[in-house]
């Protein structure tokens, strides 16, 4: 892997500062000074101690990453909304698991992704999932093609400073055009489901309506916190879960999981510095929910 930025600051700054400023953790820059890269300004191999001086050029050089033994590579189709040489921006269906785990197989949304890197050649073969999203719910992911992405990413997601929404349809018809909630979300023992508790971790989240029907609402949802099944615990707890969400009192008579779809995300990346921004229709579930 690798990388180049063109310096474009006024005084000379160390590699470490410079790279810190475009979002580099600590932990990746300790990785290359160790060996496992190398840094180059004007293209000549320099000490991590070196200054850049105003328009020079920085490069940093990655070994790949090899595939991950525990992550069979699958071949299942990938609707591709942007890639580049660092990222992968995907629109999940429902019904597809972000990542492997007990119930799901070899065939999530993580494998064929993997599977994808390697049918291109890619010099990285394994990918890192920056956002997931629940096995039912649908919707934008964005995949990181290689640690130093992961590395460079990672402070705008601990910030909160990725965006990222949904839309849902949930039961009956809620009064207020927009609303927060910000209620502690827990585990309950022994179960796969979360609940509004005193004792949970704080979790915020932000809607506005778009709009009613007879006995439904779309919502347009921002998410400030990341908690497991925030949105789905969070309208279930105001007594208006969302269609289809057999897990938190949905009505499942018509869909048989929740109308959940991650429609919007966007961030600043940090490779070429500019904004991403992207969005998705809605699955067809949506329309035939609002058509009832």
């Amino acid at each position: 892997m690798e990388n180049t930025w063109i310096y474009r600051g006024q005084e000379p700054i160390k590699i470490k500062k410079y790279l810190q400023t475009l979002g580099m953790g600590h932990r990746m820059f300790n990785d290359i000074k160790n060996g496992a890269g190398e840094f180059q300004v004007d293209h000549r191999t320099v000490r991590p101690t070196t200054k850049i001086l105003p328009n020079q050029p920085l490069t940093i050089k990655v070994v790949p990453e090899f595939p991950n033994p525990d992550v069979q590579p699958s071949h299942g189709a990938l609707e591709i909304v942007f890639e580049d040489a660092n990222w992968l921006v995907v629109n999940k269906p429902a019904g597809l698991a972000s990542i492997p785990g007990p119930t799901t197989g070899d065939d999530t949304l993580l494998n064929r992704v993997t599977g994808y890197l390697m049918d291109q050649d890619s010099p990285d073969q394994r990918p890192h999932l920056i956002t997931r999203l629940d096995r039912f719910t649908s919707g934008l992911l964005l995949a990181a093609k290689h640690q130093v992405a992961v590395s460079m990413i990672s402070q705008q997601v601990q910030q909160h400073r990725m965006v990222k929404e949904y839309q849902a349809i949930v039961e009956g018809v809620l009064k207020n055009g927009h609303g927060l909630i910000e209620e502690p979300i827990a585990r309950v023992a022994g179960q796969a489901r979360r609940e509004v508790s005193a004792d949970g971790q704080p979790a915020r989240t932000e809607y506005w309506v778009e709009e009613r029907g007879d006995d439904w609402t779309l919502v347009r949802v921002r998410l400030h916190t990341g908690r497991t099944h925030q949105i789905r615990v969070h309208f279930s707890y105001l007594g208006h879960p969302l269609l289809g969400d057999h897990l938190y009192g949905g009505q499942t008579a018509q869909f048989d999981h929740q109308l959940l779809c991650a429609s919007h995300i966007a961030f600043d990346d940090p490779f070429t510095l500019q904004h991403r921004d992207f969005t998705i229709e809605l699955p067809a579930t949506f329309a035939q929910a609002m058509a009832r």
